[in-house]
């Protein structure tokens, strides 16, 4: 035949096809996934029963781990080495198997990925806990395969009384698919186990739930949140948050962060590695030095904080950034009858109690058969005992051992077996004593087979053994959890990683804004010359704005022509006190002929009971007035949103949260104040203009500011003004009579040249302190209670020194 002849073409997409089928689902079944009755892949099973066949238990010696390689591979694992000595390294490995099958004697690795010796080097012997996966494998308790070569036969599964696939877990990648089911913890797992035994299989997964409370890792650390465990509970899919157990210690005067456990299956030493790289980077600051002090009695990292270092958002950068967070995406598939399943709790459970129920019955149709013979030896002796001496005579006339047998037979109308068993009985053991013994072991074993039978019929009787077997199992090995569980944990919010700390906020009159740190600036004496502050780039230019805030608060900035736009405090870029800051136009869509004039700190604008609570009043220089609730401002827009209908020539000044029925002081340029009540202002949609708050007769007088009093309040604190030149006073709000609104207000402080107009109201207490900036950027911080109380008409003290042509440009409360 020539050689074309013996060429066969085929089309290469079909055997693609072909090929490709037959290596996944050689994979899927034969490599990569576990069975859901006994947990353990192939490799996994083969090294066990290897083991087993060796004798290696936990009673006996450790045995070179090359050995056990080469039994598996030798008779039945058609893999590499390397996936042997792999799998029995990761067996014995304390922080991978919650609890390992594996008892290993040398260098095994470490939670740092370091490499374990060479299998010549080790030994093994298995795990006390293994011997229970192979418990009655003699029994025919489970089905047997051939190996590779079909010269010896290896199980299909073991005949495991302890649930592995859920305590121990598993993972793998399969062609197409992966598996990745957690471990938990024996006591809780068998506590669910029972639970859904005495419910008779009815406990649903919520129930369960009760005894299951979450994974239990071999490495510890906290489980943060629960809604992950929820999911794969039910679903077999979930993810789960897992944090490092930390604490707080003081060493050598330093605060330090001490981490003593850390997530599951995170890398320790290259985790000290990228958090130093972040470090070095500037992502994460505060740390001083990181050290690993992990030894033998266990983990433990150190890390150095930096003086002043808020360890609350330090943790939570270190959650965010590093492996101290990490996520276990959970994956539950395995094979059930030899396909690959997705899993839930229940399935697994009820499907490990049908692996049990199943061995049980094989066991016991052994156990019975067993005994069933030997009560048939056993009758054949007592059939013949009574006749010993016939017995001896005939088998002393018998030419030969198979005439013997065949006499026997016949004369005494018994089996073979039994005839047998006869031949080769004992002289000693034709005793009475012995005699009696034969008796008494008949009786015991016919109750035995009566026993027996009863297990094979009823179901109740089988589950109570499972049961039973199950509370032995966890006697033998109970252990506390080890995870944590935080059932209220959350993902990060972007609050979490900023320090809540005081800042200082200022806005230029063209509009640039900034954030500093209100530490930068230090306390002084009334009548100080101040700290400069910022570097206006344009002559035309001065700080018009100041404002004290906290990092998480929402800033809601109103346009002199109505528009509303908010942003939380952190989104505004931070620049030293000397900085002039961004141009608030890069922030918020504001048009360029429009700048912001007022503005309010809300707490959180997200909450429904906090909006609905609050009321934004707000004023134009015109002296209109209008609330509105803060509900309308808690949805923005990108181009804003409109808050006020602002009529010709006039343009809004002042914005302020209110929550209940407060007194009202409007404040003109004249010196002169009006109090009325806020009940005098009813609310009104965004879309209004409002209504007459203040009048005035004088030529180019307008309001310059609006304060909200609580009734509660008024005896506490005083009213303070400061003019445009640096004066200021306090004074008591029982000086200010209470009228209607829209009238024309009484005289708060005497204007003059020197004290130039009025810029500035505020209510304060003796507990607060102030912040003053120039136009130029000079700003002064002074506490109030160096400011004195004085009359109405009084012109006041000099709160700051002032250069020639400058100007007070805004001042603004601390509270502290």
């Amino acid at each position: 035949m020539c050689e074309k002849k013996k060429i066969i073409l085929i089309n290469i997409e079909d055997e693609m096809k072909s090929s490709y089928i037959d290596y996944s689902m050689s994979v899927i079944i034969s490599r990569a996934l576990p069975d859901i009755r006994d947990g353990l892949k192939p490799v996994h099973r083969r090294v066990l029963y290897g083991m087993y066949k060796l004798g290696i238990f936990s009673n006996s010696s450790y045995k070179k781990s090359a050995r056990i390689v080469g039994e598996v591979l030798g008779k039945f694992h058609p893999h590499g080495d390397v996936s042997v000595y792999d799998t029995m390294v990761r067996m014995a490995q304390k922080w991978i198997f919650r609890y390992p099958l594996i008892d290993g004697q040398g260098n095994f690795g470490s939670l740092d990925a370091d490499p374990p010796a060479a299998m010549r080097y080790t030994e093994v012997k298995m795990k006390k806990i293994s011997e229970e996966m192979l418990l009655d494998i003699k029994k025919n308790t489970v089905d047997m395969k051939f190996n590779f070569d079909d010269t010896l036969k290896e199980p299909t599964v073991l005949p495991t009384r302890i649930p592995n696939i859920l305590i121990n877990g598993s993972s793998g990648i399969a062609v197409g698919m992966a598996t990745n089911i957690p471990p938990h913890n024996i006591k809780e797992t068998i506590d669910a186990i029972c639970a859904y035994i005495d419910s008779n299989n009815s406990l649903s997964i919520d129930e369960i739930m009760k005894y299951i409370k979450a994974p239990d890792f071999p490495t510890g650390g906290i489980i943060y949140g629960y809604k992950g465990v929820k999911d794969y509970f039910k679903t077999g899919k979930g993810r789960i948050v897992l944090r490092a157990k930390t604490h707080l210690e003081k060493i050598n005067g330093r605060q330090c962060i001490i981490v003593d456990e850390i997530p599951y299956q995170v890398n320790k030493s290259e985790m000290i590695s990228k958090t130093v790289g972040l470090v070095k980077e500037g992502k994460i600051e505060g740390i001083y030095q990181i050290r690993d002090e992990s030894d033998r009695k266990g983990l433990r990292i150190v890390y150095i904080l930096k003086q002043n270092t808020n360890h609350n958002v330090l943790l939570n950068k270190l959650f965010k950034y590093t492996q101290l967070q990490n996520y276990f995406n959970v994956n539950m598939i395995a094979l059930s009858n030899g396909m690959p399943v997705q899993l839930n709790l229940k399935y697994v459970i009820q499907k490990f109690l049908d692996h049990r129920n199943e061995i049980i019955i094989k066991r016991t149709k052994y156990d019975r058969d067993k005994y069933k013979f030997r009560v048939h030896i056993l009758e054949g002796f007592l059939k013949t005992l009574d006749d010993i001496k016939i017995i001896i005579n005939l088998i002393k006339k018998s030419k030969n051992k198979d005439h013997a047998n065949y006499q026997l037979i016949n004369k005494f109308n018994i089996s073979e077996n039994q005839s047998k068993y006869i031949l080769d009985l004992r002289l000693q053991n034709l005793t009475s004593l012995e005699q009696d013994k034969i008796r008494k072991e008949h009786i015991f074993l016919s109750k035995k087979i009566k026993f027996l039978e009863k297990v094979l019929v009823d179901n109740s009787i089988r589950t109570k053994i499972i049961k039973e077997e199950l509370i032995n199992i966890k006697n033998k090995y109970n252990d506390i959890r080890r995870t944590k569980i935080d059932y209220y944990g959350n993902e990060f919010n972007i609050e979490d990683l900023i320090e809540n700390k005081q800042v200082v906020l200022t806005i230029s009159n063209v509009g640039y804004i900034k954030r500093t740190s209100l530490s930068e600036y230090k306390l002084q004496g009334r009548g100080g010359v101040g700290n400069r502050g910022a570097i206006v780039s344009k002559e035309s230019d001065y700080f018009k704005h100041l404002l004290v805030a906290t990092n998480h608060q929402h800033l809601l900035l109103f346009t002199k022509k109505g528009k509303c736009f908010w942003l939380r405090v952190y989104e505004i870029p931070e620049g030293s006190k000397i900085s002039k800051g961004r141009a608030i136009q890069n922030i918020i869509n504001i048009n360029t002929y429009d700048k912001v004039n007022a503005y309010i700190l809300a707490e959180n604008i997200r909450n429904i009971k906090y909006i609905k609570d609050y009321s934004v009043i707000m004023v134009t220089k015109k002296g209109i007035i209008k609330k509105t609730s803060l509900e309308h401002y808690s949805r923005p827009r990108k181009y804003g949103i409109n808050a006020i209908v602002i009529r010709e020539g006039d343009s809004l000044l002042e914005a302020l949260l209110t929550k209940v029925n407060n007194h009202i002081f409007i404040a003109l340029k004249s010196g002169r104040v009006i109090r009325f009540l806020e009940k005098k202002v009813r609310k009104t949609g965004r879309n209004s203009s409002g209504v007459i708050a203040i009048n005035s007769t004088i030529k180019n007088d307008e309001v310059i500011g609006m304060i909200c009093v609580e009734e509660n309040n008024l005896e506490q604190g005083q009213l303070l003004v400061v003019s445009e030149k640096g004066f200021g006073k306090r004074s008591n709000f029982k000086n200010y009579r209470v009228t209607n609104r829209g009238g024309k207000g009484i005289k708060t402080i005497n204007i003059t040249k020197k004290t130039g107009g009025l810029i500035f109201v505020k209510y304060v207490t003796d507990k607060d302190d102030l912040m003053i900036i120039k136009k130029s950027g000079v700003i002064i911080r002074i506490p109030v209670s160096e400011i004195r109380v004085m009359g109405r008409t009084t012109q006041g003290v000099r709160l700051i020194n002032m250069k020639k042509n400058d100007v007070i440009a805004d001042v603004e409360k601390v509270y502290n």
